[in-house]
């Protein structure tokens, strides 16, 4: 029986009259992933990079996001070719690669999501997800129609070379990563100094001037939107742990105040 896949990230940005706001999904949990995916937001990162995530959970991810009205992206932990295959034929359609610098690095991006002879994507459609175990007609000629690339600029090399990276055929969009910025410009923690958001804006410039969307992340809302105001289309406004950990702090402050504890229960 034919199926259809998902549009991908890169037609939803190109379909949308307006921004796309969405959300980290970092806690590794099928379920918390499925509960975000209803919540109304465009979009969410499931991100393997700096959470718990391997294959079988975003796989799982996935899966509990599908019958939802949210694009997921994937961001894989490195520019690694074995690990976009992967991630790609689990059934991912959308990837976030971290740390690119250069033109180079993008290239290297690309051809690991494309089949040859444009790329180095290992063929198995028959095997995997990716093309619901070749129910999808066509997948191997159209498969770059099914897949989007988004490449994340966070260094100071980056920033230099932002517009060459978004000029790279294949890539579908900047992110821009304000923490891992901030370190390499010698603010570590300072995703709000002026020297930050000065870099940020003028990698947003160089993407923009190539017509590639840009996107970044930025949790304090007065910064998302500054940048959005800069032209970013697509946003990162939150995580899920870290809703978690900071809702449940406001609990603690209102419920449970350090200054009234029961001594008793202190020692416990």
């Amino acid at each position: 029986m034919p199926l259809r896949l998902s549009p991908t990230f890169r037609a939803a940005l190109a379909a949308s009259a307006r921004p796309l706001a969405g959300m980290w999904v970092c806690s590794g949990s099928p379920l918390v992933a499925e509960i975000c995916a209803g919540s109304g937001l465009d979009w969410m990162l499931i991100d393997m990079e700096h959470a718990p995530n391997g294959l079988e959970s975003v796989l799982a991810q996935l899966q509990a996001v599908a019958a939802y009205p949210i694009t997921p992206v994937v961001r894989v932990p490195s520019n690694d070719p074995v690990v976009i295959k992967q991630v790609l034929d689990l059934g991912a359609q959308n990837i976030l690669v971290p740390m690119v610098s250069s033109a180079a690095d993008a290239e290297a991006a690309v051809s690991a999501m494309r089949y040859p002879p444009r790329g180095q994507r290992g063929v198995g459609s028959a095997l995997g997800r990716s093309a619901r175990w070749n129910r999808i007609d066509g997948y191997l000629t159209d498969a770059d129609e099914h897949v989007s690339l988004f490449v994340q600029v966070e260094t100071a090399a980056g920033v230099a070379a932002a517009g060459e990276i978004a000029a790279v055929d294949g890539v579908d969009g900047v992110f821009v990563g304000p923490s891992d910025l901030a370190a390499s410009l010698g603010l570590l923690g300072q995703q709000t100094h002026p020297d930050v958001v000065a870099a940020a804006h003028r990698a947003f410039a160089a993407v923009l001037a190539t017509g590639t969307p840009v996107g970044v992340n930025a949790f304090d809302p007065e910064t998302a939107q500054s940048y959005l105001d800069q032209g970013a289309s697509f946003v990162l406004v939150a995580a899920d742990v870290a809703i978690l950990a900071r809702t449940s702090e406001a609990l603690a402050a209102r419920w449970s105040p350090a200054d009234t504890a029961d001594p008793e229960r202190s020692s416990y």
